[in-house]
């Protein structure tokens, strides 16, 4: 196994989870993945055998003890193998990663769920909605308080995981005071009466992560599910807050990863292939390539050290201050961004070949395209980035 060097967060040299062999055997599988628009399956158990799915948990809760800033190197290393599989297990890491922050300072509200965890159980992401551009700050899905708790009904998509997970983490409105809206943060389980998937993922890329649709009909969900309430118009707190440090450096260094896979792929053919103008001599030779693959590694290198210094400082625990929400966001943003240069350069490098199926690039030119929708989206980065700049906000 390779060993992550981390000194600069006080932390011992640990290992990577996944050694080179498994992540071939995933690198092998993606492809057909993909060609058979098929879930991650047997990624899936692997990533189950060999502890990723409690990584970030605490070792006295059972997990591994992974860092923050460790899990995002796995993912990133992950990713450039598997892209659909690292982002679809990265929507049951960022609900652990947070977890584990929980019970690291001693609330232990939520040990049933590193106890689900530990046992094997995947979480999911229920936060999509038709229409819903404001992400979890708003909800068109209804939370109507019952005795003992809520009902819960909606419709949520991009349900990734699909195929897999045990327990959907949703948010929905609660409108049973008009006057003072809330929105309530909880817990569905898959076997919930009213759970229902409809199978409507058939995507340009990043095909296996099998992110269906999710109905919920009059779900019933007891009290001691929830796990946050807020009034609509303020921001999430707690466990549901501790998302966001997690979930968009994640997004940016999985992207991140699949952008550096393509160039070393595009390298690879810029230095096999001849050119009759060179007199034979590989196309790395010609001007026109090196200023692409020097564009593509100067992208790469400003980014991957945003995204390293971002990780260790909140995996040190530091406070980032006023700027913390605006740094997150560029994470995510520079992150895909980034991986879309750098793929878009790639096939330059390698050429025409770079077009069949049967040419990895191809694939990853298709996965990389969908960085730049996972909330918030490009437009909502810089809506919130030019207010904060200009003092608006």
């Amino acid at each position: 196994m390779t060993e992550i060097a981390d000194e600069s967060t006080g932390l011992h040299p640990t290992q990577f989870l996944l050694d080179e062999d498994t992540l071939e055997r995933f690198r092998e599988r993606a492809a057909g993945y993909d060609r058979d628009n098929a879930f991650f399956a047997e990624d899936l158990a692997e990533l189950r055998e060999l502890g990723y799915l409690r990584a970030a948990l605490p070792t006295s809760h059972g997990g591994l003890g992974r860092s923050l800033h460790q899990i995002n190197l796995e993912q990133r290393r992950l990713a450039a193998f598997a892209p659909a599989t690292a982002l679809g297990i990265n929507m049951h890491l960022y609900w652990t990663g947070p977890l584990a922050d929980q019970l690291n300072a001693g609330n232990t509200d939520l040990a049933w769920l590193a106890d689900e965890v530990v046992a094997g159980k995947v979480i999911a992401a229920g936060h999509g909605e038709p229409g819903n551009d404001v992400a979890i700050d708003d909800s068109t899905t209804v939370a109507t308080p019952v005795a003992g708790g809520y009902r819960i009904s909606g419709h949520k998509i991009f349900t990734s995981l699909s195929p897999a997970w045990d327990w959907l983490g949703v948010h929905a409105r609660d409108n049973s005071d008009p006057d003072h809206p809330k929105i309530v943060h909880t817990f569905i389980r898959r076997g919930d009466e009213g759970v229902s998937t409809v199978e409507t993922w058939d995507t340009l890329g990043v095909r296996a992560t099998a992110s269906h649709d999710t109905l919920l009909e009059d779900v019933f969900v007891p009290a001691d599910r929830t796990v946050g309430v807020v009034d609509l118009g303020t921001p999430p707190t707690g466990y549901v807050a501790g998302i966001f440090p997690w979930v968009l450096p994640l997004l940016g260094n999985i992207y991140l990863g699949v952008g550096t896979r393509a160039l070393d792929l595009a390298v690879a053919a810029a230095q096999s292939r001849s050119a009759l103008s060179l007199s034979g001599e590989s196309v790395a030779n010609k001007p026109f390539t090196q200023y692409h693959v020097a564009e593509a590694e100067l992208a790469l290198e400003g980014t991957r050290g945003q995204l390293d210094d971002l990780t260790k400082s909140l995996s040190a625990g530091e406070d980032l201050g006023e700027r913390t929400l605006l740094r997150l966001f560029a994470a995510k943003e520079n992150g895909t961004r980034t991986a879309r240069l750098v793929t878009d350069l790639a096939l330059e490098i390698a050429g025409a070949g770079s077009l069949h199926k049967r040419n990895e690039l191809e694939r990853l030119y298709r996965d990389v395209r969908a960085g730049a929708f996972h909330p918030p989206n490009s437009d909502s980065v810089r809506t919130y980035v030019g207010n904060f700049a200009l003092g608006l906000l």
